[in-house]
């Protein structure tokens, strides 16, 4: 991979410093067209599921720019500059793109496909005139504030129109390839405890995978798409390796 290596080492590279700047711009378009216009870009640019209303193809890549809270899009940017400057100066700026992209696309993926198995095992317990009354109905329910009491109709409301948003995916097969390239290299949690990249890989990965899997009442975090990440991440390196 030696013809994609820079000159020289770069504290902020151009492509995780265009992200970042990108990310801020999103963050910052979301709040003043919610402030100003009383537009939610989330509505036009977050990932929904298929069969709402919402749901437009380009949502798979408008997603990952997309934030819900100051916290959320700090600490996304952090661990893109933290892993994905260290990436970039070994892999170039047209490889380290390339991987950013397809991880989080691959990411949106496979939390439509989770998405899609959950809405089924819901769909399941109820007749058609109640889908379709959810399907037409629901999204007005959200924008009034409000969502259905029956807990099986609630679910499947907020999984056809609730989107899913965040540079999470990307993020998470930044972290599989800085593991991956640096087994050994130190990562500090909470600024303190020492731990291998590939522990802190393993063990995130197996948290995400339990999380997901327990899917506890409350919890908004899109876990499998992280894994979805991770997942595409592992298959590009792989691929790249045997060409190489």
């Amino acid at each position: 991979m030696d013809q994609y290596r820079p000159t020289g080492f770069r504290i902020l590279p151009p492509v995780v410093k265009n992200l970042i700047i990108i990310n801020a711009l999103f963050y910052l378009g979301t709040i003043a067209a919610s402030q100003t216009f009383h537009i939610k870009l989330a509505d036009y640019l977050g990932l929904h599921y298929p069969v709402s209303s919402l749901f437009k193809p380009h949502q798979l890549v408008t997603y990952m720019f997309m934030h819900g809270s100051p916290a959320h899009i700090l600490f996304n940017m952090f661990a893109v500059w933290m892993f994905g400057s260290t990436l970039e100066n070994v892999w170039g700026p047209k490889r380290f793109l390339i991987f950013y992209m397809i991880t989080g696309i691959g990411a949106g993926l496979i939390q439509l496909a989770v998405s899609y198995v959950q809405v089924t095992g819901l769909e399941a317990q109820l007749d058609p005139a109640s889908i379709n009354q959810i399907r037409e109905q629901g999204l007005a329910v959200l924008q009034e504030g409000k969502n259905y009491q029956n807990e099986i109709w609630g679910k499947l409301n907020l999984l056809y129109n609730i989107p899913t948003v965040g540079a999470s995916g990307s993020i998470f097969g930044l972290l599989l390839a800085f593991g991956m390239l640096f087994p050994n290299a130190l990562i500090y949690l909470y600024f303190a405890i020492p731990i291998k990249a590939k522990y802190f890989v393993i063990g995130y990965g197996l948290i995400e995978l339990f999380s997901g899997v327990a899917n506890k009442p409350g919890d908004n975090v899109a876990h499998f798409a992280h894994l979805g990440g991770m997942l595409f991440g592992y298959f590009l390196i792989v691929l790249w390796k045997r060409r190489r």
